[in-house]
């Protein structure tokens, strides 16, 4: 996460993130997020994936800039900034955990094998059992690149119900990344969508269980496929501070 206030942005070219987010040479990281400044809202964010080319709305990502956005002091609890995929607003709350609203969902295509939709990133949901079991390297890889869902491909995410009709567990594969991500904060949210249309439930808020820690998702049902007032909670946690010299 970079402060793009105080750098100039455009030296962040499809090798330099590449480069940077290598876990190997680099820092290590999934993807690379730059706060930049913005005429009308808090701040603006740009999300780009470890390929090094710029994705479509991260959840988790806009948690966490708002919790940086505050350490910078650009705001205090309230935040409003804007995604690739339009405007957010997000809040911290009393107990340090960031909420982030989502923009709507306006369509979800149940096929054979899950459901198809976009939370500011397109993800295909696919319900299973002993999700523990998954080989989501290779079973995700392959949905991932299939030719259904076009040039660009897909998020794919497994889902196992949890024992209380509200929880569920979710594992991610995650395109630009081309694997394995311990959380993502859209993929959760089409999990927790595609669970509440799959069950044909009344419930519209889900506790979900990652790899990386637990998160909560809420939304409206606005219609049997129409979903508004989404919101993405969870913790973010700031870890270190450091430096790393470039050759530009």
């Amino acid at each position: 996460m970079i402060d793009g206030r105080a750098v100039d942005s455009a030296l962040f070219n499809t090798s330099l993130i590449r480069m940077l987010c290598d876990r190997r040479f680099g820092i290590g990281a999934d993807g690379l997020i730059i706060l930049d400044d913005s005429r009308s809202w808090d701040f603006t964010m740009r999300y780009f994936n470890s390929d090094g080319r710029e994705g479509s709305m991260c959840g988790n990502g806009g948690r966490c800039i708002t919790a940086f956005a505050r350490k910078l002091g650009i705001i205090d609890i309230e935040a409003k900034f804007k995604g690739m995929d339009g405007l957010h607003e997000a809040s911290i709350l009393a107990d340090g955990n960031i909420r982030l609203k989502l923009s709507d969902v306006t369509g979800i295509e149940q096929l054979e094998d899950g459901y198809l939709l976009d939370t500011g990133s397109p993800h295909f949901v696919s319900f299973v059992t002993d999700l523990d079991l998954k080989n989501v390297e290779k079973d995700g890889g392959e949905l991932r690149h299939a030719p259904r869902f076009g040039k660009e491909g897909v998020n794919v995410n497994f889902v196992e119900q949890g024992k209380a009709s509200h929880e569920i567990k979710v594992r991610t594969f995650e395109r630009g990344v081309e694997g394995e991500t311990w959380s993502c904060g859209t993929g959760v949210t089409a999990a927790a969508i595609s669970a509440y249309y799959n069950a044909g439930a009344d419930k519209e808020s889900y506790v979900v269980h990652t790899r990386g820690g637990l998160l909560e998702v809420s939304f409206r049902a606005a219609g049997k496929k129409r979903f508004s007032d989404i919101y993405l909670t969870g913790p973010a946690s700031h870890v270190y501070d450091g430096t790393i010299e470039v050759a530009v």
